[in-house]
């Protein structure tokens, strides 16, 4: 290949990549993606399709009451390629959205590769040298790339060979956390004897009806619940479990929003139970399961339920509830919600099973654990995220410091229209917000954060507390209305 002049080259097809690539090649200007997939992969990578969601295949809240619901509309309202294939694959997730994670990805390539305006380029980047007034984008392959900007967006899993280049030049250390997945199981080999549908806090008559082979069920999660005795036999086999070891040179430092379940069982027994094992808003679900369920054994009506208060037994019996989350629009495999873990494969297998409806799990991919970098952006970059001591070369997405696939994509996102001279957005807006976070927090303290409320630029008077998430929605709204209307490059 020879060596060809882009106006912008882009290294990394992820989620920040493919939304930072979208963003500029509708608008005309040439693109060239350059993805290391499918000639090398990472260990947390099983495809070789741009934006691929390695960890869970959720984009949480869809409610704009949220910050990264709010943050979701504003980049809906930026013709944002993430929202759209989210939109276009979602799968039942209550109120949360969450994605077909193959066919959202499919949908995401085929997008890109729609366009003229990307050249796709499978290689590893290994660093980048000034060439007079371009830069020149080094390749694995010994070839190379010459661009007027690039854009590094390889996430927190980029390649030890750059990683390395990266301190090199910023000459500071990296920060890092791990990062852990959670197991994905076949629905067919969960056993709803056992466990039952339903959504936390919602009934019969507000979840949507499905059914299944014996009984009516309701809510898109499936919860497996526990006792108080299966709950601590499971959490002293967790105690007990052998965990796969972290690299001997670094310092095992978790992301608190991703922490693997034997972390959090770490910090104490009840730690699970108040998280993502809580069973809160479950036990009139789980009530009405059982009934149907054994009026179901016994061939009779539900409608006398006073004669079987022992069979259904108390709330004790919901001490703890294992939920899974639908993962593909077939409805063929579920995600075991906030459930990340390190432990070993066998002991993974063998505890799992131990969850009420669980015996017989047939694993699609077990829990793993992979670090996850990022540099000091307050420190680094400037306000369009370029690199202050090597212009021109710019970060997007998680490997900038953000954390979650909707923040990822967001600062992708801001990069794109920041290439074409669109100004930051007000912090009073989510995406103003975050981008803020992100250049501006405590360099001494800075860690991946999701979107919240927290990042806002504060009111200058005083408000009610319970007023003041439906101010911030409003003004936020007003905010982004004002900024869009007075940016002349953002090409709608």
């Amino acid at each position: 290949m020879e060596a060809k002049t882009y106006p912008v080259c882009i290294i990394g097809a992820g989620l920040a990549g493919s939304e930072c690539a979208w963003q500029l090649a509708k608008r005309g200007i040439q693109v060239c993606l350059v993805e290391m997939r499918p000639k090398k992969t990472s260990p947390a990578h099983q495809s070789d399709m741009a934006a691929e969601l390695v960890c869970s295949n959720s984009f949480r809240g869809s409610d704009s009451k949220n910050a990264v619901g709010l943050l979701k509309e504003e980049m809906a309202a930026l013709d944002s390629l993430i929202i759209k294939a989210a939109l276009e694959t979602k799968v039942p997730a209550g109120g949360a959205l969450a994605v077909d994670r193959e066919r959202f990805s499919t949908f995401v390539t085929n997008q890109l590769h729609s366009l003229n305006q990307i050249t796709f380029v499978n290689d590893t980047v290994i660093g980048f040298e000034k060439s007079q007034h371009l830069i020149q984008v080094l390749l694995e392959s010994g070839q190379s790339i010459n661009c007027e900007q690039a854009v590094i967006a390889t996430g927190p899993l980029t390649d030890d060979t750059l990683a390395t280049w990266i301190q090199e030049k910023t000459g500071k250390e990296h920060l890092y956390f791990y990062d852990a997945i959670a197991p994905i199981i076949e629905k067919e080999s969960i056993d709803m004897r056992v466990a039952f549908r339903a959504n936390r806090y919602g009934g019969i008559e507000d979840t949507k009806t499905r059914k299944n082979e014996d009984t009516k069920v309701e809510g898109d999660y499936i919860n497996c619940p526990m006792d108080k005795d299966e709950y601590y036999r499971f959490i002293t086999e967790i105690k007990n479990a052998e965990l796969a070891p972290v690299h001997e040179f670094d310092k095992a430092c978790f992301f608190d929003g991703c922490l693997p379940i034997e972390e959090m069982v770490r910090r104490g027994d009840e730690t699970l139970r108040y998280g993502p094992l809580k069973p809160v808003g479950l036990w009139k679900q789980k009530m009405m399961h059982d009934e149907i369920r054994v009026a179901g054994s016994q061939g009779r009506g539900i409608q006398d339920t006073s004669s079987r208060n022992e069979e259904r037994g108390t709330k004790n019996d919901l001490y703890a509830v294992v939920q899974l989350r639908q993962d593909n629009l077939h409805d063929t495999l579920y995600n075991m919600v906030g459930f990340q873990t390190r432990m070993r494969h066998g002991d993974q297998k063998r505890i799992i099973r131990m969850i009420p409806g669980l015996a017989d799990a047939k694993f699609l991919r077990l829990g793993s654990m992979h670090r996850n970098t990022f540099i000091s952006s307050p420190i680094l970059l400037n306000e369009s995220f370029e690199l202050k001591t090597f212009p021109n070369l710019h970060f997007a997405g998680q490997i900038a410091g953000c954390e979650g696939y909707v923040e990822s994509a967001a600062i992708g996102l801001y990069v794109g229209l920041s290439q074409v001279g669109v100004q930051m957005p007000p912090q009073t807006t989510a995406l103003g917000a975050l981008v803020h976070h992100v250049l501006h927090a405590d360099p001494e303290h800075f860690q991946p954060m999701n979107v919240n409320f927290g990042l806002f630029a504060p009111f200058e008077t005083k408000c009610r507390k319970a007023e003041r998430k439906q101010r911030q929605v409003e003004r936020a709204r007003e905010a982004f209305s004002q900024w869009t209307s007075g940016s002349q490059d953002l090409g709608f």
